[in-house]
């Protein structure tokens, strides 16, 4: 500001330096004009009446400097204004430095108040002064915190003001509207209307000017909303006809964003915009402008009156002619031989042509002259790749809609969508791609694109490079599968399988997931999932499940569940390693994928040795986890887990406390008792390797007959033994006398080189002997586990099989079956004597003599109810007894079966079966009711 104010001075000085010398000068001339008059006498002509005092005579100036200009803006003369701004204008135009300093020099406090001068040059020239200026950010927050200014530019938007002010201030309009601020006070100011009224000028620097206020405008809804009712859209549309592209292409961004205004697009439909601008397409000298028109048609075609609307005027068979460079239906009709209708209908899904082969069609000769009277757009019109990406996207907005699905199946849509497959832009395919995709939400659609040859391109383009183009192809063949197994069959055909299975590799993690999701929908069919399962799908998906990615997780998880279910599947994808992923996956906060990882878990449980493969990783932990919680709980997760504990009857009776009749226990099955909150179920082997310790044993249920005889065993191990007699491995030699003897005799005769061979052969002979030593090591230390076996277990099953189970009734089973099992667990035990009935000893000294904390359930001799109560389950489950297994507290357990009346009185009333818990303790074979007092007394100490 200091060098502002000292430049003023320095202008204001030199100024009034001037006019001191210019009246110094002045006055010399009138004295020496008035002596020479007085010299000549008559011969001088006498001068014209001089001005009046009080007027000062006319002063030309001339300036240098842009403060002594500013200074003139403040003058009274209104020539002197004019003058000062047009020179402002000038130096302002030159470049932003200049702008600069005249803001420094306060020249928009001058400039405003000229922009409402009575003199109409004045005015123009302050006007043309500010727009410029306001190309500058500094000058645009300078006039916005004058509340004056945007007003006084509307202003003299009005029809008396020349066309030269309307160019200026929409020019400056313009360029206030970059802000929003700016934006809001020109809607306030009602600036819309006069703005809509200059785009009917015939100058076309002002339409230009007011068409781009007016896009800038649209950005803000209020003007969106407010366009409509200033008549604004017709104008709007008539400029598309311009002569010149900028002002087109303005018209064009104007239209876009209004027709984001639902009320804009109704307003539209009715100016037979949709038209106008597939007429505006069909011009290719404007081909650098197609993509804006198509845009525009994408937010028309959103509504469903819109396309009810091109429906009916064939505006959307056009355009789908001139996106695929074929002739429009007009063309096609006169080109069919006198067909009629039919020929519009010629790429019909009844005649199943590919959307390749329908630009082929027949065409009837033209003439020049019938070319020269051709309405524009009828001809055909090669289209730009952005062009047809454009309106493949503006089909996939428009699809999203079931009503406009429907109405864009019935125009042929698909036939486009299918042709722009084959297109040689990665863009223009991946665009259509996605169209297809969801256009296929449609279920005629799926059908279309099958019968018209889509499916196989969409395949191919799986193999594609590009991601953006593999995933879109990835997601339209989901879609095409879904509840469609034609399709299912045609994408085999086409070797989709493998290109899908080749896609869960991918790095796209999106394709990843719309492939997983096509396998899925393809699972359906047992000859796919099997053609599936044999190029080992169940291993490909492994990888996935290590995604971040949530939607992979997910619909691998589902993949997963789709292709374990039988146990060839289910052991490939237990040895590789897939059930401890699906196990994280229950880990996650995103509930689509704990529902899913929770179904395969679900699916994989049914099978025991995946169930017990999913209990040793801790899945039943985190399921249960699940199953408590009130956020993350869901059905699938308490699926699991029932599927998991009926697989694994052991787990389940340590969790629950309780089999049911349905639960049968096979060999395998052991009792580790009751599992303590957050303590972690351990496999059978892992009970096995423990050290003794002063625990509950574990009971093992296991009537499996030995694996190998011990002759075997004992044979091989002989043969080993003669094998390392031949060779110690020190290295010693055990000849017969005779070779002794021999090489005595002759060893004086060997030669040097012999002997090396000779001690050459003992170094191979102890390594090869040192080498199988180490593998019937390693061979001892691989072996499986095995269980303990239960000798006494396979005589019960024997016993009472050819005992019990011929007997007549249930009943009568039941009661035998527990006088069986108490004889052979030390008898009956009087009530109140158990305490000193004595059974545990007798168990340590089987734990110390088997070295394991696991104890065979035939080996007890001497069993209180928990054993009593094991031993009669696994035993009715062999005879096909039903019966239930119930632990409850301090070593206590019963049985409970369900027995039919045991009236047989002829015309006796029947009664369904009753539950009875069996006594197997103190009055073996007694039945008591469940409901009854003895029973209650029975399950409680």
């Amino acid at each position: 500001m200091a060098d502002s104010k000292r430049s003023l001075d320095v202008a204001r000085s030199h100024l009034l330096s001037r006019e001191r010398a210019l009246t110094s000068s002045r006055d010399t001339a009138r004295s020496h004009l008035s002596s020479r008059g007085t010299d000549m006498g008559k011969k001088v002509k006498k001068d014209e009446k001089p001005p009046p005092d009080d007027v000062f005579d006319p002063l030309l100036v001339e300036s240098r400097q842009a403060g002594t200009v500013v200074l003139m803006l403040s003058s009274p003369e209104e020539d002197v204004q004019a003058k000062a701004c047009e020179a402002i204008y000038k130096y302002v135009d030159k470049c932003d430095e200049n702008k600069k300093q005249l803001l420094d020099l306060n020249a928009i406090e001058a400039l405003l108040p000229l922009l409402q001068s009575e003199d109409r040059i004045v005015r123009r020239n302050a006007c043309m002064a500010v727009s410029v200026m306001t190309a500058h950010s500094e000058v645009r927050k300078k006039l916005r915190k004058n509340e004056e200014a945007i007003p006084a530019m509307i202003t003299l938007l009005a029809p008396e003001e020349d066309t030269v002010v309307h160019e200026f201030c929409a020019l400056g309009l313009s360029q206030m509207a970059i802000e929003f601020s700016s934006k809001a006070v020109i809607f306030e100011n009602n600036g819309i209307e006069p703005l809509v009224k200059c785009l009917s000028s015939s100058d076309p620097d002002v339409q230009k000017n007011a068409i781009e206020t007016l896009a800038q405008l649209l950005l803000d809804y209020q003007t969106r909303a407010a366009i409509k009712d200033a008549d604004g859209l017709s104008p709007m549309l008539e400029l598309l006809k311009s002569e010149f592209s900028i002002i087109q292409k303005l018209a064009l961004l104007a239209l876009d964003r209004a027709s984001q205004d639902a009320d804009n697009r109704g307003a539209l439909r009715e100016l037979e915009a949709m038209s106008k601008l597939v007429d505006f397409v069909a011009h290719p000298e404007w081909n650098d402008l197609h993509v804006m028109a198509v845009m525009v048609l994408a937010n028309l075609l959103e509504d469903h009156e819109s396309l009810e609307l091109v429906k009916e005027t064939g505006t959307l068979k056009r355009l789908v002619a001139l996106i695929t460079d074929q002739p429009p239906p007009e063309e096609e009709a006169k080109g069919g031989g006198g067909k009629g209708g039919k020929a519009e209908k010629g790429g019909s899904r009844a005649a199943k042509k590919s959307a390749k082969d329908g630009g082929k069609s027949s065409r009837g000769k033209k003439s020049s002259e019938e070319k020269e009277e051709s309405i524009p757009g009828e001809a055909i019109i090669p289209t730009l790749p952005d062009v047809k990406m454009c309106a493949a996207k503006a089909i996939a907005r428009s699809a999203r809609s079931a009503e406009n699905r429907k109405i864009l199946h019935e125009q042929e849509a698909e036939k486009m969508l299918i042709h722009l497959l084959a297109h040689e832009s990665t863009e223009v395919q991946t665009a259509a791609a996605q169209a297809l995709g969801i256009m296929s939400e449609n279920l005629l659609t799926k059908d279309s694109i099958r019968e018209w040859e889509g499916v196989q391109p969409l395949v191919k383009l799986l193999n594609s490079d590009n991601g953006d183009v593999k995933e879109a192809a990835s997601l339209a063949l989901a879609n095409l599968t879904a509840n469609n197994s034609t399709n299912c069959h045609d994408i085999s055909n086409f070797n989709g399988i493998d290109a899908l299975i080749h896609t869960l590799a991918d790095a796209r993690e999106e394709a990843v997931a719309n492939a997983a999701c096509c396998l899925t929908n393809m699972a359906t069919e047992e000859a796919l999932r099997s053609d599936a399962q044999n190029k080992h799908i169940v291993v490909k998906l492994i990888e996935p499940l290590k995604s971040k990615n949530t939607n992979v997780q997910s619909k691998c998880s589902l993949a997963v569940a789709a292709y374990v279910c039988d146990a060839d599947s289910r052991a490939d994808f237990r040895n590789n390693g897939g059930i401890e992923y699906l196990i994280t996956l229950l880990h996650s906060g995103n509930d689509e994928v704990r529902r899913n990882s929770s179904w395969a878990i679900a699916v994989c449980a049914v099978d025991e040795q995946t169930a017990s493969e999913v209990c040793k990783l801790g899945g039943m932990s985190v399921l249960q986890e699940i199953q408590v919680s009130g956020t993350r709980r869901n059905p699938f997760a308490d699926v699991a887990l029932q599927n998991l504990l009926n697989s694994n009857l052991s787990a389940k009776y340590s969790l629950t406390g309780a089999l049911s009749s349905t639960n049968i226990i096979l060999d395998g099955f052991y009792d580790a008792g009751q599992l303590r909150p957050g303590s972690q179920f351990l496999s059978l082997e892992d009970y096995c390797k423990q050290e003794l310790h002063d625990k509950r044993p574990v009971l093992l249920v296991n009537a499996k007959p030995e694996s190998a005889p011990k002759e075997s065993q004992s044979n091989a191990d002989a043969e080993m033994a003669k094998d390392s007699s031949k060779t110690s491995v020190s290295g010693k030699s055990s000849r017969t006398g005779r070779e002794t003897k021999a090489r005595k005799g002759s060893g004086e005769r060997k030669s040097k080189a012999q002997k090396e061979k000779e001690e050459k052969q003992r170094e191979e002979e102890i390594q090869a002997q040192l080498q199988r030593e180490a593998e019937n090591q390693s061979t001892t230390d691989n072996k499986p586990f095995e269980m303990p076996c239960d000798s006494n277990l396979c005589q019960y099953l024997e016993e009472i099989t050819e005992k019990i189970q011929p007997l007549q009734t249930t009943r009568e089973q039941v009661v035998a079956l527990a006088q069986y099992v108490s004889d052979h667990m030390g008898g009956p035990i009087e009530k109140g004597e158990l305490a000193n009935f004595s059974w545990e000893l007798p168990i340590s000294q089987i734990r110390y003599e088997m070295k394991s904390n696991v104890v065979p359930i035939g080996k007890i001799k001497t069993g209180i109810h928990i054993h009593r109560a094991l031993l009669f389950k696994v035993l009715a489950d062999r005879i096909a007894v039903g019966c239930t297994l119930n632990r409850g507290e301090y070593n206590l357990a019963w049985n409970e079966v369900m027995l039919p009346d045991s009236d047989d009185t002829p015309g006796a009333p029947k009664f369904p079966p009753r539950t009875f818990v069996v006594d197997l303790v103190h009055c073996p074979g007694k039945l008591l009711r469940a409901d009854s007092p003895d029973a209650a007394q029975y399950q409680q100490l």
